[in-house]
């Protein structure tokens, strides 16, 4: 049986700071066909491109929604990636259920602030906090904590990405 829906447009972003390690938060909880599995909730920051929104914006406006991080130079980008979500037996009428999966393109940024700029619990721009935590990781250990749908994607991203990571 072949899935008619599409994907949904979306970006990820790896922040790097000055060691070379990246930014990841811990969702705190699922979001419709995006599960969580006990440790395995860890990830990147990533979220959807609104209708005619630029790539770069979109990337710099979902790192600041997710974690006040306003302080970044762009690095580089992959090309475009994708991933299926798992089943979803949920409400249909999730903003997520008319999709597949995720269409990403991965946005390269190095952090050029403090730690202390970091915030992911504030919402803003009406949107719910994601992530309760977040700490500085290896780039290459990243897919091994995210959920395993996602790991493909991760990888290549820490293939593409990996000499920003030195």
């Amino acid at each position: 049986m072949t899935n008619e829906k599409p994907y949904r447009p979306n970006v990820g972003i790896a922040l790097f700071n000055a060691d070379g390690r990246v930014l990841i938060g811990h969702r705190f909880k699922g979001d419709g066909p995006e599960i969580i599995l006990p440790g395995l909730d860890w990830q990147m920051p990533q979220g959807g491109v609104d209708e005619g929104e630029n790539l770069r914006d979109a990337a710099m406006r979902e790192l600041w929604e997710e974690t006040s991080v306003k302080s970044a130079t762009y690095l580089g980008e992959t090309d475009w990636l994708t991933y299926e979500f798992p089943p979803y037996d949920g409400p249909q009428t999730h903003r997520l259920a008319k999709f597949r999966g995720q269409r990403q393109k991965w946005f390269a940024l190095r952090f050029t602030g403090k730690d202390d700029e970091i915030d992911p619990l504030t919402p803003r721009n009406g949107q719910p906090a994601e992530f309760d935590a977040w700490r500085w990781e290896r780039l290459d250990r990243v897919a091994e904590i995210v959920v395993p749908f996602r790991r493909e994607v991760y990888r290549a991203v820490a293939g593409q990405f990996a000499t920003f990571a030195n």
